[in-house]
């Protein structure tokens, strides 16, 4: 190759000609800037006037943003869509423009798989996206999974869907039945460590054999390639309960080649909080993977002192080097089953209703559920504490969102006997919600910087449902912006979206939602940022949210003016680099 070397005068006059023929012919590309002029083409959305708040946690910018097909295509200065052509414009003067909330600890189980995929109470909070996996998942599936899946107690339509789990790619066959379902909302999940261990060894207790262990490790790594973003356990409940740190590290190993997380429920969130968290430092560590922990709290006032150390230690696992977050709904009270109230051992090979049916064997269930001086269950609180919900059965509809002891005194029994006959009337584990955390604490601890948000809850529609749930499933999104960002000032709105959208993604290994940037997938929310507020309560939780006003799932518009428009464009998300 022969190089021409030029003298400025040449050199010059070859600049012009090149200018000249440019000009004639448009055969010259324009020099590469760094901020391009928005495309002219015409966009399919385009949402102007905002403030963008765009998931990083940087401060908030005006702008336009751009949607084409089901990407982003467009984030420019306010004004510089105005004279672009789109089939729709949404004019959010006043409004925040922010990325779609990724709940990362979702329950809508059974409306993605094959209910009411439009999950009305989670769109109208701003939720785009939905991680499943708490504990169990219904995948990979086999005779032993479906005894604690209950298959026996399914709708034919949904047993169907049960059995289909079954095989190597069974946790894919669940995400592919996900995906096949009309959704309004993404949807992903974990892989329940319950599952993993009911898989290999059923229900029950005791340390798994080397055989088991040989079994939990293929079953992780076939869901790891079928796109489970990790494994989750919930240490409190059987059989989950019943796995050891040992066998929960080999989890972790298996998992750790696919860059999964492990996301813990931990073995306590109260008189052993400090253990618990130990247990799963050491899981994560050693098992070589990053950490978060579900709902961070101390549970029962008597440990309500124990939240400052905890964020101290996280703090001090971080400075260690692991990779260590949590994840936070924002109320001073929780979710989960009566079945809590059961000393662990009631349910060990899956005879809990056997044992409860059996005299000898409930007293001793009794006592332990009263005795001041034992394991921690609900005898620490009382049943003042505990709000009853989801009950099913005509003859306990009378009790549906009565304290415990409330109903005790109307079934004439002690609380614990009153459990019980609940428990078996039901036939099944009803649900319950907790009064046992500190507000300051929930304050204090929501605002640590690796904190992200998720309700731990299900997607409801207000205008068919009737039992009471944790009002968290209404509100949680907004409940952070109405109270906790503008009436308390706690922290930022950049920072409040960072910890639903864009820190959550990071958490998840997601690369292309989380953030208002170009190229990425088009969820978008757009809210009222001066009116944003949650609505429901304990005793009225059936109450939509108000501020949340457009809402684009995949570029669809799933929320027209406050109004779910019917649209289910969700889509199944998988871990990123999943076979």
């Amino acid at each position: 190759m022969t190089t021409m070397l030029l003298t400025p005068r040449f050199a010059h006059a070859r600049r012009a000609a090149l200018a000249i023929a440019c000009a004639i012919f448009g055969a010259c590309a324009r020099p590469a800037t760094t901020s391009p002029a928005p495309d002219r083409a015409t966009y399919d959305v385009v949402i102007e006037n905002g403030r963008l708040v765009d998931g990083t946690g940087n401060p908030w910018t005006w702008g336009d943003v751009g949607i084409r097909g089901d990407r982003i295509v467009a984030v420019t200065p306010r004004g510089a869509l105005h004279a672009a052509n789109a089939r729709q414009r949404v004019d959010a003067r006043g409004h925040v423009v922010a990325p779609g909330f990724i709940d990362i600890q979702n329950h809508s189980w059974d409306p993605v798989l094959w209910k009411d995929g439009r999950v009305v109470s989670m769109v109208t909070q701003g939720v785009t996206s939905v991680i499943l996996g708490e504990a169990t998942t219904p995948a990979p599936s086999n005779d032993r999974v479906e005894e604690l899946e209950v298959i026996a107690r399914m709708e034919p339509s949904r047993a169907e869907l049960q059995r289909s789990f079954r095989g190597e790619h069974g946790f894919g066959n669940w995400l592919d039945a996900i995906g096949r379902h009309p959704n309004s909302v993404n949807a992903g999940s974990y892989l329940g460590a319950a599952t993993v261990r009911a898989y290999a060894a059923g229900q029950s207790a005791g340390p798994a054999t080397a055989a088991q262990l040989d079994t939990m490790r293929t079953v992780v790594r076939n869901a790891m390639r079928d796109g489970a973003f990790g494994i989750s356990s919930a240490l409190i409940y059987p059989p989950g309960s019943y796995a050891g740190t040992a066998e929960l590290i080999e989890m972790a190993k298996a998992m750790a080649p696919y860059h999964g997380a492990y996301i813990t429920h931990m073995r306590s969130e109260d008189d052993s909080l400090f253990p618990a968290m130990d247990e799963a430092f050491r899981i994560a560590r050693e098992g070589g993977v990053q950490l978060d922990i579900y709902h961070l709290k101390a549970s029962m006032r008597r440990n309500w002192s124990k939240a400052a150390r905890a964020v101290a230690k996280i703090d001090s696992a971080r400075a260690a080097g692991l990779d260590v977050g949590a994840t936070m709904y924002p109320y001073p009270f929780s979710g989960n089953n009566l079945g809590e109230c059961f000393p662990d051992w009631a349910a060990e090979n899956g005879k809990l209703f056997d044992n409860l049916r059996d005299s000898t064997t409930r007293a001793r269930i009794l006592r332990e559920m009263a005795d001041p001086a034992g394991a921690p269950l609900c005898q620490v609180e009382g049943p003042t504490a505990y709000m009853i919900a989801d009950l099913r059965k005509p003859e306990n509809v009378k009790y549906e969102g009565k304290l415990l002891s409330d109903i005790a005194v109307g079934m004439g029994k002690p609380w614990p006997e009153a459990i019980v006959a609940l428990v078996l009337t039901e036939d099944r584990d009803p649900s319950k919600i907790n009064f046992s955390m500190s507000e300051d604490n929930v304050r204090m601890q929501i605002r640590q910087p690796w904190v992200v948000i998720g309700t731990d809850a299900g997607g409801v529609d207000p205008d068919s449902a009737k039992n009471v749930v944790h009002p968290r499933a209404y509100g949680t999104y907004p409940r952070i912006l109405g109270r906790y960002v503008r009436e308390q000032k706690l922290f930022t709105l950049e920072d409040a979206v960072r910890k639903m959208s864009g820190a959550v993604a990071a958490r998840l290994g997601l690369r292309d939602r989380g953030l208002l940037r170009e190229g990425m997938f088009a969820d978008v929310v757009v809210f009222d940022d001066a009116t944003i507020i949650d609505l429901a309560t304990p005793e009225k939780p059936h109450q939509i949210s108000r501020g949340v006003e457009q809402l684009f799932v995949n570029g669809v518009q799933v929320l027209r003016d406050g109004r779910h428009t019917g649209a289910t464009p969700g889509r199944v998300l998988r871990r990123p680099g999943a076979a």
